[in-house]
C-alpha cells in the first residue's frame, strides 16, 4: 500500500457493520492487512478512499503479494466478476 508522508491524523467515528465479502477474497485482505500490521477495517477505509479518489492503493510489489496470496487461497476472481456474483445455496455449502 502506498504511504505518503506525514500526514495529520483525523479523529473519525467508526461503526460495525454486517457486510458480507465472499470468502476467499476475505482471507486475502485478512492476510494482506496482516502483512501491514493494519485492521481489516483499516485497510478496506484505505482501499475505498483511494478508489474515490481514482487512485490505486497498491504498487507493484504490493500488486504481486496480492497475485502470490490470490494463488495461497485460491482466490480466482477479478474486476470483471464485480457485481456478477451470486451465493450458494445453503444447501449446497458442502
Amino acid at each position: 500500500m502506498k504511504r505518503k508522508a506525514k500526514h495529520e491524523r483525523r479523529v473519525v467515528e467508526r461503526i460495525q457493520t454486517g457486510v458480507r465479502i465472499e470468502k476467499r477474497l476475505t482471507k486475502v485482505l485478512k492476510a494482506l492487512a496482516d502483512y501491514y500490521d493494519l485492521s481489516l477495517g483499516d485497510l478496506i477505509e484505505g482501499i475505498v478512499l483511494h478508489a474515490f479518489d481514482g487512485k490505486s492503493p497498491f504498487d507493484g510489489t504490493a500488486r504481486a503479494r496480492i497475485a502470490a496470496l490470490k494463488d495461497v487461497y485460491g482466490l480466482d476472481l477479478d474486476a470483471s466478476d464485480s457485481h456478477q456474483l451470486i451465493e450458494r445455496e445453503a444447501s449446497d455449502e458442502r
